[in-house]
This record gives structure tokens, C-alpha cells and sequence, in this order.
């Protein structure tokens, strides 16, 4: 795939949701990261009635520890590997008030320090409360990427790299977002929806799904 195409991609998409976000609920950058944390191997969805028991009482790193790990444990039970993230948040909290003065860190090496915390969410963090020109790749966008074309890899980090350095630039901060939800909701794994795509023509993918008859 060459640049000129990359642009008209990239230009749809960007037309089409000028000011994509996440769909994790929250209202702060603290409250993101932890969403982002519990969204491991989890629904956005299934993440938002989760911490709609306890961000609005509970959505600081301060509010958290007073709820405690039985509490936080409790509710966000509805979710995979609920124990083990109860777990991690409450450590992370101690480590933001102890290290952090409460704040969540503007820094890769200072996110990836937290528990569970690794480049992917890391990066997340980065992208949707800091603007920075990141990439957060996951099953969608690994597959969305691979399968368009856009950049071609075997692995997470390898597609990343080769994201980062061919979305043209003034698309890069907002790539995360717009390919994340076209890999949710049309290129998606089973069977793409390519009668739907607003980009069809601009894929490379060989295998398209033709439109009903």
C-alpha cells in the first residue's frame, strides 16, 4: 500500500468521526487508566457497568483504597480475571499517592512501572488523556492492519512500528481511535462487513465479502 492510498484512508476515516475517543466510560485520567486496566481480556462494555459501581464514589486512587480490596473485588466481579486486577489496582493506587502525589504519570516508563501496565495500555493512556501520537495495537487493529494492508506484520510491536512510521502524520494522534472501531464494528473477524466499509475500495484485502444477493 503506498502513502496516497494511506491518505485517502485515513481522510474517510477521519471524516467520517472527526473527534474519535474510546468508548471506556470515565471523567478523569485516572479513572481511564484504571478502565483501561480492567478492560484486559474484557469487554469496554462489560467494563463500564463494572465501574459504574464505583467511579462516582469511588473514582480516585484515595476513594479506591478506602473502598478496599473486598470492595473493589466485589465489583468488579462481572469481569475476567476480576481478582487478580482488584489486585493490581489497589497496588497501583498505593503507588500513585506514594510516587505520583495521586497524578497519573506523562511518562511511558513511569505507566509501564504500575501493575499490569504494559506498552499497550501504556500507550492508551498516552494517546486519549495526554495526545500523544501513539499506538495502542490491539486484536482489532492488528487485524485491521494486516488485512487492509495499511502495514503488514507478524506481531503487535512489528505492526505498531510500521504504524507509527507510515499513517501520515496529521492522522496519527486519532489513528488509534479510528481503527480500533472500524475493527470493532466493520472489519471484524469472522466476517468483515465490506458492503458496509466505507474504505472498501482503498483495501487490499483479497478474500472481500461480497454483498448480499
Amino acid at each position: 500500500m503506498n502513502h496516497a492510498k494511506r491518505t485517502q484512508i485515513f481522510t474517510r476515516l477521519q471524516a467520517a468521526n472527526p473527534h474519535p475517543t474510546t468508548e471506556l466510560e470515565y471523567d478523569s485520567t485516572f479513572q481511564l487508566l484504571i478502565a483501561v486496566i480492567l478492560s484486559a481480556q474484557a469487554t469496554d462494555v462489560s467494563v463500564n457497568l463494572a465501574t459504574r459501581r464505583f467511579f462516582p464514589e469511588h473514582g480516585t486512587p484515595e476513594g479506591i483504597l478506602a473502598l478496599g480490596l473486598d470492595g473493589l473485588t466485589e465489583a468488579i466481579r462481572t469481569i475476567g480475571l476480576y481478582r487478580t486486577k482488584a489486585a493490581n489496582v489497589i497496588r497501583t493506587c498505593q503507588i500513585l499517592i506514594e510516587e505520583h502525589q495521586g497524578q497519573v504519570p506523562d511518562n511511558r516508563a513511569a505507566l509501564e512501572a504500575l501493575p499490569s501496565v504494559g506498552r499497550k495500555t501504556a500507550n492508551v493512556v498516552l494517546n486519549t488523556a495526554f495526545g500523544h501520537p501513539v499506538i495502542a495495537v490491539d486484536t482489532h487493529i492488528f487485524r485491521v492492519a494486516n488485512r487492509t494492508r495499511i502495514a503488514t506484520g507478524k506481531t503487535v510491536n512489528e505492526v505498531e512500528k510500521k504504524l507509527t512510521r507510515l499513517i501520515p502524520k496529521p492522522f496519527l494522534k486519532d489513528a488509534h481511535h479510528w481503527l480500533i472501531l472500524h475493527g470493532r464494528y466493520i472489519c471484524v473477524a469472522r466476517r468483515p462487513k465490506c458492503p458496509e466499509c466505507g474504505i472498501a475500495d482503498l483495501c487490499e484485502y483479497k478474500d472481500k465479502t461480497p454483498a448480499n444477493k
